[in-house]
């Protein structure tokens, strides 16, 4: 039974490195040093966004009705896993639903408030979505 690699070591946190590919065809293995790549290190929350994001053709306002979240906790979303993926530095969700302007950070900090009242995202999510609208 395959199973999804994890990326971070379970005790310090540093990235893991793959020492060994094997072949389930033939067998073949190749040993080395490989990273995961760029994708293979997001969560499952970011992976299960970054599907989303291609679903709803990068569309904002569809993501905000598809995950059933508001429309700042998308803007949010979408600027973390943009800094997760190393793709840009302050890259943010317009008004338009597409990549461009920077939200609000009242609202921003008022909707994740809110999320972790309800219980939508733990504490550290809380504190990783209010620390990432500073940078």
């Amino acid at each position: 039974m395959a199973r999804d690699v994890i990326s971070t070591c379970p005790v310090c946190s540093s990235e893991l490195a793959i020492t060994r590919l094997q072949c389930r065809g033939c067998g073949t293995a190749i040993e080395g040093e490989f990273n995961v790549g760029r994708f293979g290190r997001l969560n499952r929350e970011q992976l299960a966004l970054l599907e989303s994001f291609l679903r709803a053709r990068g569309n904002a306002k569809e993501l905000e009705r598809e995950l059933k979240v508001s429309y700042p906790t998308v803007r949010a979303r979408i600027d973390a896993l943009v800094r997760a993926l190393g793709l840009a530095e302050g890259a943010a969700v317009g008004e338009d639903g597409d990549l461009g302007r920077a939200a609000d950070s009242a609202e921003l900090r008022r909707d994740v408030l809110e999320r972790l009242a309800r219980h939508e995202i733990t504490a550290d999510e809380a504190a990783v979505l209010l620390r990432s609208r500073k940078e």
